[in-house]
């Protein structure tokens, strides 16, 4: 899968990691609605982290189709809001079975 963070860049990164970081992922959407800053600062970053750790990064010339579009590290609560489904910033469809 082809996950791009928002003024990074894309990272290619295997299906078996989405898990890890769909509990990221719903932590984040909680934090979110409780408008919780600090909590919401450190889950982002440890998203966004993770991607960064768990995948490889992409060329900066490579125009992949990326399949998970992720937040800026440095995005604001309400600019997460406005990117957040109803799953989060990972769809379920998503995630292995």
């Amino acid at each position: 899968m082809i996950v791009r963070i928002m003024g990074e860049g894309q990272v290619r990164l295997d299906d078996s990691h989405l898990p890890t970081l769909n509990k990221l992922d719903d932590r984040l959407m909680a934090e979110v609605d409780a408008a919780d800053e600090e909590g919401f600062r450190q889950t982002l970053d440890a998203l966004l982290t993770a991607v960064r750790d768990l995948g490889s990064p992409l060329p900066d010339d490579s125009l992949e189709p990326s399949e998970l579009i992720l937040p800026a590290a440095g995005a604001s609560l309400d600019e997460v809001r406005a990117m957040l489904s109803d799953d989060g910033l990972i769809p379920d469809g998503l995630l292995p079975d």
